[in-house]
């Protein structure tokens, strides 16, 4: 797949460039995918993890404690579980510049371990100028049933700078967000189902029942007849050794099967905010007859100032006028022929000459005639 987009400097050239990439895919060899890259066993997954916390060593760019009255409260919290008891009027008059409020997010991943390193993000929730500099306190990562499988604590990486004197500011990159390394510890390992069952699922990344048909033929065709059945177009069930050891080399021979690539569903992706269009090698053109014009309206102001006369105890009045000027340039009809390959069709509607936000326009409607023969997806 390759994207299609236009400067409005150069559609020619870009067009063109587009081609060639095309053509030199084309060229390349081609490459026998494996089953580990199209599907995964179905239990084994990563898992999400959220906590709270506080990141303390700011230069002076905390949160504003009279805004975000929460970050005073969970400091008077933590102080206290550190056997600091702070009297109630003067925990809420805390002015802290230094401290700030975040959201810390990680993913457990498979098979993780008490003991083992993760990395984590952190991401200000208040009105945090920058995190850069900061440490975390310990943070406890929850997942989704509420228990606790992670602590996190360490220096933050903040990959950004700014500076700011007398009105004037500038920045470089994001200052509200950061990462640590290997900064939560996993407390909790989560159970997979691996090892449960005579059975094992591979659930495929995109569903298509030829792809499926393959799977289930190519494992029993290496590894035995009658271990692998295609339940529907995205599992394929598959028996395994009920010996754990026997099970995990079954699972790595079944990985590097290679399998033949099928052709993919013919799809169009339209990106409606950014004008991108994205072709696979599967979409194709009917015949069709296009006729594509473009609608320009121009509106330009100038300030009148209307003067009074000379001790007339008048005020001068600034209006506006306005000019507004409408340019529908024609709109030819083009007639494209039929094209089987993609890059017959990009030659194809190279030869309209349109913007990437007309195309998108064009695109449909061709669709909406039936000379597309592919599916149309908006993001």
């Amino acid at each position: 797949m390759f994207s299609l987009r236009r400067s409005p400097h150069s559609n020619a050239g870009v067009w063109a460039a587009a081609c060639l990439v095309f053509s030199l895919f084309m060229a390349g060899p081609a490459h026998a995918l494996r089953i580990k890259e199209i599907a995964g066993v179905q239990g084994v997954r990563s898992n999400q993890l959220t906590g709270y916390g506080l990141v303390v060593g700011l230069d002076g760019t905390g949160d504003q404690t009279t805004q975000m009255p929460y970050t005073t409260q969970s400091l008077a919290n933590y102080l206290q579980q550190m056997g600091v008891q702070l009297p109630a009027s003067v925990a809420s008059s805390l002015q802290l510049k230094n401290v700030a409020a975040v959201i810390v997010t990680a993913q457990l991943p498979a098979f993780a371990q008490p003991g083992q390193m993760i990395d984590v993000n952190v991401s200000s929730m208040g009105n945090s100028k920058s995190l850069k500099g900061g440490t975390l306190i310990v943070t406890p990562l929850r997942g989704a049933d509420g228990e606790i499988y992670a602590m996190a604590q360490g220096n933050m990486v903040v990959a950004g700078a700014g500076a700011a004197a007398g009105g004037s500011k500038v920045q470089i990159n994001h200052l509200s967000a950061g990462r640590i390394p290997e900064g939560a510890q996993v407390e909790r390992a989560v159970p997979t189902p691996l090892q449960d069952g005579e059975f094992i699922s591979l659930g495929l990344n995109s569903s298509d029942y030829q792809t499926a048909r393959r799977v289930a033929n190519v494992i029993n065709a290496k590894l035995g007849t009658g271990l692998a059945n295609a339940i529907d177009g995205r599992t394929v069930q598959v028996r395994a050794p009920m010996n754990p050891n026997a099970r995990v080399n079954f699972l790595a021979d079944l990985e590097e099967l290679p399998l033949e690539a099928s052709i993919p569903a013919a799809k169009v992706v339209i990106n409606a905010r950014t004008g991108s269009v994205v072709l696979n090698q599967a979409v194709t053109l009917g015949p069709c007859a296009i006729a594509h014009g473009n609608l320009s309206i121009s509106i330009s102001s100038t300030p009148v100032i209307s003067q009074p006369i000379a001790l007339s105890q008048g005020q001068t009045v600034v209006a506006q006028k306005s000019d507004i000027q409408i340019k529908n340039e024609p709109g030819n009809i083009v007639q494209m022929q039929a094209s089987p390959q993609l890059a017959d069709v990009v030659r194809a509607l190279n030869t309209l000459g349109a913007t990437p936000q007309d195309l998108l326009a064009i695109l449909q409607a061709i669709k909406s005639a039936g000379a597309l023969n592919a599916e149309l997806e908006v993001i």
